[in-house]
């Protein structure tokens, strides 16, 4: 129970969020909450945090009728990295280590989500944050995985950050298939097909969904065709919190890419709250129940 409790009210506020995005009517805003409040009585059913955080926002859609609340601000997200992409391309290039520096634009690439950082002067803090160095990194054990590699999945977060991750499909597509998985559908700013093809990732990736609507690759809902995909390739990177608390205790090797966002992320990965991690899994880094709730919001 501890899990949630200290993460509902930032859960609830997003949903508010979400809500007051979609239309102006406070009749409907109240509905939303009466019945997200509701839902969260029920938290027990859900067997992982990004199951419940997708049945709350499909409140939001529902009595809204908006399936994509957040479509604007991604939009905005996806436009501002753009602008910014020949300084991080800029960062990527001025160290011989290419590797480690397309890693770390594509990890510095989560302070694009509007779900934490909506008021962000993102110019202002984006060479800080690319400046800092990883807390952990398993580059060396990946070089030496991706010799062995021909095809690289990796799986996306939130839609300004598919900018960001061109640096690192560029250089892993040179010798290597690489395919780009997102969202199957609007889920907070998480991207979709539609925002990946926006920032342009498909000069670099076959673009391909999860099947899944959650905000997280929650295998068991996942297609069938991504669940192939995921089974099969050489080597798999996760970008974002979400994805790790959906798949941090699968049972293939997975190499997760992140900005550790709330207390119980940096607890499981051993770092302090805003280090960057690289980190291939084991046993030791699994995500406990309830994570994704204050991850993905303020608290993903």
């Amino acid at each position: 129970m501890e899990l949630f409790l200290d993460c509902l009210p930032c859960l609830l506020r997003q949903v508010l969020e979400a809500a007051r995005m979609a239309t102006d009517d406070e009749i409907i805003h109240e509905r939303v909450m009466d019945e997200a409040v509701q839902m969260l009585f029920m938290h027990r059913s859900y067997d992982c945090a990004p199951k419940l955080c997708e049945a709350m926002h499909a409140i939001v859609k529902k009595r809204t009728g908006i399936e994509d609340p957040y479509a604007k601000i991604k939009d905005k997200d996806i436009s501002e990295a753009l602008r910014l992409e020949p300084l991080i391309r800029c960062f990527a290039s001025r160290n011989d280590d290419m590797l480690l520096q397309a890693l770390k634009v594509s990890a510095t690439g989560n302070v694009m989500d509007s779900a934490l950082y909506k008021d962000l002067d993102i110019e202002a803090c984006l060479m800080a944050e690319l400046e800092k160095p990883f807390a952990i990194c398993d580059k060396d054990v990946f070089e030496k995985d991706i010799q062995k590699a021909k095809q690289i999945l990796i799986i996306g977060d939130n839609a300004g950050e598919a900018v960001f991750d061109k640096v690192l499909l560029q250089y892993l597509s040179a010798q290597h298939e690489v395919i780009y998985a997102v969202r199957d559908a609007a889920i907070i700013n998480d991207a979709t097909v539609e925002d990946a093809l926006k920032a342009g990732v498909a000069g670099y990736a076959m673009i391909v969904s999860t099947g899944c609507t959650a905000p997280g690759a929650v295998l068991e809902a996942c297609s069938a065709e991504f669940q192939a995909i995921f089974d099969g390739a050489d080597l798999v990177i996760s970008k974002g919190q979400g994805n790790f608390e959906a798949l941090s205790d699968t049972s293939r090797r997975v190499y997760f890419l992140l900005k550790a966002k709330c207390p119980k992320i940096a607890n499981a990965l051993d770092v302090e709250v805003d280090e960057y991690v690289f980190k291939k899994n084991s046993y030791e880094i699994k995500a406990p129940k309830g994570l994704a709730i204050g991850a993905k919001i303020p608290g993903k």
